[in-house]
């Protein structure tokens, strides 16, 4: 489970079909620190530990400074700068580096999204007939999924720039037509006052894009008792009331689909008393299925939050995935578990993307099979 104990909601921001809700920290973490280093717009070619590689445009990193006995952590510089007008290729090393004894380096929300295109990435363990010598060679080689940089989601540019950073303020949730598309918490406010801008930079799922091109959203008017206001301070106490119920309601019902527990979680690097770590969805085909990162005090409770939703058809892939193993990359087997029979599943892989998995004479059989 996500754990926010240490963070309250404020009233949410609107513009066009975007609401952000502030999250605000009356006391900061302040023996752990972030930090951005910016790459520019160039694709960036990582080197990953199974000697595989992940490619992408990758804006910026993380750089992570503690304390191991609790004093505060010093907080470094960040500066932005403009986009390049050319787009070199850049190789990196590793999702997550230590650069110093207590500084890491890490590549934000790339962490998440690498385990994602990483599940099950081996393909068949078994050379099962239907598969064709490609999976069995190399897996899932290449996979890939798509994403959108903030700037092309509409009205979020806008939406960042206007928005009221609130005293205390750690982090915030991004809807789309008031679905939950993003989460971002950070240790401390001024964190927070320097990242902001770099979420304009991030990538984002198909849902927030296409959203946020269709579906405007309306205000939560709060309707004060006018009986009830006699002095300043009933119309304040009325005000916190509203407040209370807002963020009663969103923390329950708007966020429920996020906190969640994750089904699947890694850790990834020890940061003094915080792990980071990342975690999967169990890739419900009927509810949000949220990908991210955290790092976690001892306790569980969340220092930093960085999360991507994925799309339907995202979700789909990595349920079909997730079942495959599961039986062992047994189509038979896979297929009874789900109620259908081994054809009706191959062309269900054909549609997820993965049709190339299967040999051509198994396809075609199937696709006889179903005429």
């Amino acid at each position: 489970m996500i754990d926010l104990t240490g963070l309250e909601t404020r009233p949410a921001q609107t513009w066009g079909a975007i609401r952000l809700v502030p999250l605000v920290r009356p006391e900061p973490i302040t023996d752990l620190r972030l930090h951005v280093k910016v790459y520019g717009d160039e694709l960036s070619l990582v080197d990953l530990p199974d000697r595989s590689t992940y490619i992408s445009y990758v804006p910026h990193a993380f750089v992570a400074s503690w304390t191991d006995d609790g004093t505060p952590a010093a907080a470094y510089g960040t500066q932005l700068a403009e986009p390049r007008q050319h787009i070199p290729v850049r190789t990196r090393r590793r999702m997550a580096r230590r650069v110093d004894k207590n500084r890491l380096r890490f590549l934000p929300l790339h962490l998440a999204l690498e385990g994602f295109l990483a599940l099950h990435f081996g393909g068949p363990a078994i050379m099962w007939e239907e598969w064709s010598s490609q999976a069995v060679r190399r897996g899932l080689s290449p996979r890939v999924e798509e994403a959108y940089t903030g700037a092309q989601v509409d009205g979020l540019d806008d939406a960042l720039r206007v928005f009221e950073i609130y005293p205390g303020q750690c982090g915030l949730l991004l809807y789309a037509a008031d679905s939950l598309a993003s989460a971002f918490v950070v240790p401390h406010e001024e964190d927070y006052r320097a990242l902001h801008p770099t979420l304009i930079r991030d990538l984002y799922g198909e849902l927030v894009y296409e959203y946020a091109l269709f579906h405007p959203v309306r205000g939560f008017p709060a309707v004060i008792d006018e009986k009830a206001v006699a002095s300043l301070a009933d119309l304040r106490a009325q005000a916190v009331r509203h407040e209370r119920e807002w963020a009663g309601f969103h923390d329950s019902v708007m966020a429920a689909g996020l906190l969640a527990a994750p089904a699947q979680v890694q850790d990834v690097h020890r940061l003094g008393r915080y792990t980071l770590r990342r975690f999967l969805p169990a890739f419900e085909r009927h509810a949000e299925n949220h990908i991210g990162e955290t790092i976690d005090d001892a306790d569980g409770r969340t220092a930093y939050l960085k999360t991507f939703r994925l799309s339907q058809a995202q979700t789909r892939r990595g349920y079909l995935i997730s079942k495959l193993a599961e039986h062992d990359w047994s189509l038979p087997d896979t297929a009874a578990a789900l109620g259908t029979d081994a054809a009706a599943l191959g062309l269900r892989l054909v549609r997820a993307g993965f049709g190339h998995l299967l040999r051509q004479d198994v396809l075609d059989g199937y696709r006889k099979a179903k005429r």
